[in-house]
């Protein structure tokens, strides 16, 4: 067993934390995000990943950053002298939100470990989950690489691959993806600890980045084919959700099915009756399964359109582009 200092923030990487805990690895120290405000309340809110850590007794740091030169550098020192106490063989890191300098990188005497949740060079960076199911991908998977100072461009150590299926939310896919990144770090961890670890070059070939989700993505177009607008829907739940104008009232649009036998105005209301609302798109049309009015919980079509009536004909505002 191993000295494994652990840096991540989401639910994401907690599973991972958790996975390494039980496979008996001492976990000397974890570095985490600082807290945020959460919830209607905006209460500060630690991440899950420094959760685990104090429910089972871990020391925690949350550096603003780990560059000694830059704007925190007082973080920076701290962290570095954590680390330095924590004497960890490896860094294992997961969805941490911070990039990590050279200090960082070689301090462990095997490096630093990183879970990236596609199937790397595809969809390098912080939203790989979201992009992949916006993309249409037919599947995805978990990367295990050596780090390096790149984003995301390390040897790669392990690779699974796992299908998307069709009706996919980014909740979901994310669930089957962190447990299998547990399973994945534990079983590198292991050949780690029986040699030297040996990494395979990413190609130069199909390098996509996954931006991070803007908010300002949500609106949708209905001027888009519903293909695209479906896979969106799915890529946004549960953030931030894909969003429509109407009547004057924001409504989020949470899950959809595809009607591509129907056709009209984009944006144009074809149904809205009988549990069902359809809606023309550029090509195609799609029935709004899930909606949710401001304020309110996620609703059957059924149980919005008797909280809406009047809706068949009209025409919904496109907000901008999807």
């Amino acid at each position: 067993m191993m000295r494994v200092a652990f840096a991540g923030t989401p639910e994401f990487a907690a599973v991972a934390l958790r996975a390494i805990q039980a496979a008996g690895h001492t976990v000397p120290l974890v570095l985490s995000q600082p807290d945020r405000p959460s919830g209607r309340g905006m209460v500060l809110t630690a991440s899950p990943v420094k959760q685990q850590a104090l429910a089972t007794g871990v020391a925690v740091a949350q550096p603003r950053s780990l560059r000694l030169d830059g704007k925190f550098p007082d973080d920076a020192a701290s962290a570095l002298d954590a680390l330095h106490a924590a004497a960890p063989d490896v860094l294992v890191v997961a969805a941490y939100g911070l990039i990590l300098p050279a200090w960082v990188l070689t301090l462990p005497r095997l490096g630093c470990l990183n879970i990236h949740g596609s199937l790397l060079p595809r969809w390098r960076g912080a939203a790989p989950i979201h992009r992949a199911i916006e993309a249409g991908d037919a599947r995805t998977g978990i990367t295990i690489m050596q780090m390096d100072e790149g984003l995301d461009t390390g040897a790669m150590l392990d690779m699974r691959a796992v299908p998307i299926q069709a009706a996919d939310t980014t909740g979901a896919l994310h669930d089957r993806l962190a447990a299998l990144g547990g399973e994945m770090i534990v079983q590198t961890l292991s050949r780690a600890a029986a040699g030297p670890l040996t990494g395979v070059p990413q190609p130069a070939e199909g390098v996509t980045y996954a931006h991070k989700v803007d908010k300002a993505e949500a609106a949708i177009d209905w001027a888009a084919p519903a293909e695209v607008i479906e896979r969106r829907v799915r890529a946004f739940d549960p953030f931030p959700g894909t969003s429509f104008d109407c009547a004057g009232e924001t409504v989020k649009l949470w899950q959809a099915a595809l009607r591509p036998d129907l056709s009209g105005p984009p944006g144009q209301v074809l149904g809205a009756g009988g549990g069902r609302l359809t809606v023309a798109c550029g090509h195609g049309a799609l029935d709004l399964l899930q909606l949710q009015r401001p304020g309110g919980k996620r609703l059957p079509v059924a149980a919005f359109l008797q909280a809406r009536p009047g809706l068949q004909g009209i025409e919904l505002a496109r907000p901008g582009r999807i």
